[in-house]
């Protein structure tokens, strides 16, 4: 054997030897693109899109501990638990709080497709009531205060009653109800108008809530209109409670006279004909779903003022025909972005003592002073 032929023999040993390593080969497969998660500002900060959809979601909620001392407070959105002589708990009261937001907003050939819930849950006590148990701290359930499904202008689901979303709520206080101005839970089927030059409007069918809550098939009805420019707004709402058959209304002004500076004015109006008298889960002394005040009448105002970028002052005075008067101011402190400290102050004097009252509060004088730590995201 040559040098020539053994050189050809190694040349083609090597070739079947490399090609069968390349038939063994693993073959890697290119990486697919990842799908990071996009930001969606259509609906406002905060917003992202869901990967795979073109959805948009937020997530946000508060963190909040109250501190309350006195006869007046917030530990149900109505006011205290009823106090006897002699039987006071010489405590404070206090109620931690989480709550859960879910906004969703989507495009669709029919309009914007929103959704909102909130979910609130609640650890608290009750200062100075009759009852020690009442005074013990521990949760107090869960509860569903928003869950709506909007299609343009169409909104189906739980919601404040139009009777107050419309037209706006009391003032930026905590104890916003001494004189009350409306329903809040309820189920409804409204549908809301945008003009887009200022003009809005309302109409709503509403189930209502506890004793308000309809009994037959007849809903009550809401409709309302708006009108927004620079200097602030003008509204009206009126309401039938369809359980009881009696009408009520309200009108509010907002304006805007500094920068600094909001101030608004709000009278309801109501009939009560056809109310009866009867204890606090009784709708007593004229009161119903929507004409929650005692009497025909009741006035609300106040306003804010901007001390600087971190502190505000909100006040508000509310006084009804049956001579019921609230008074609340607070300061509101924000002590970095997102986490707010406010010191409250309240006054209440009960004029309309032949009936339970909103509050619950038993002397004609009450006070009451209240903490808050809220971290919102």
């Amino acid at each position: 054997m040559n040098i020539k032929s053994l050189l050809l023999g190694s040349a083609a040993a090597l070739v079947a030897v490399s090609g069968a390593h390349a038939a063994d080969a693993v073959v890697v497969a290119e990486p697919e693109p990842a799908e990071y998660v996009k930001i969606c500002d259509v609906y406002g900060a905060g917003y992202f899109y869901i990967p795979g959809t073109e959805t948009c979601l937020r997530i946000g909620g508060y963190v909040r501990y109250d501190i309350g001392v006195g006869d007046i407070g917030t530990l149900t959105g109505a006011g205290t638990v009823d106090v006897e002589d002699g039987d006071e708990q010489d405590t404070y009261w206090k109620r931690a709080r989480f709550a859960l937001k879910i906004w969703t907003g989507q495009e669709t050939e029919l309009g914007t497709l929103k959704t909102y819930t909130e979910t609130r849950f609640n650890f608290r006590n009750t200062q100075g009531d009759t009852s020690p148990f009442l005074n013990e701290a521990g949760n107090t359930g869960v509860s569903l205060n928003y869950a709506w499904i909007q299609l343009g202008g169409l909104r189906v689901g739980k919601d404040d009653s139009a009777f107050d979303t419309l037209i706006g709520y009391a003032g930026n206080v905590m104890n916003d109800t001494l004189v009350p101005y409306g329903g809040f839970d309820t189920n409804v089927v409204q549908y809301y108008f945008d003009a887009g030059n200022g003009f809005s409007a309302v109409v709503s069918l509403e189930q209502g809530y506890g004793d308000f809550t309809i009994d037959s098939y007849v809903p009550h009805v809401v409709g309302g209109v708006k009108w927004t420019q620079g200097w602030g707004a003008i509204a009206g709402v009126i309401a039938y409670d369809s359980n009881y058959e009696e009408v009520a209304g309200k009108v509010r002004l907002d304006v805007t006279p500094m920068e600094n500076l909001s101030l608004f004015i709000m009278a309801g109006y109501g009939t009560d004909d056809n109310y009866t008298d009867g204890g606090f889960a009784i709708p007593a002394g004229g009161r119903g779903m929507y004409k929650l005040w005692s009497g025909n009448w009741a006035v609300w105002g106040g306003g804010t003022y901007t001390i600087n970028e971190k502190t505000s002052f909100n006040t508000q005075i509310s006084y009804d025909e049956g001579e019921n008067l609230g008074v609340v101011a607070n300061i509101a402190y924000d002590i970095v972005p997102g986490l707010r400290i406010t010191a409250e102050a309240s006054y209440f004097h009960l004029g309309d003592e032949t009936v339970s009252n909103w509050t619950g509060a038993d002397d004609d004088d009450n006070f009451g002073g209240q903490l808050r730590f809220q971290r919102s995201f």
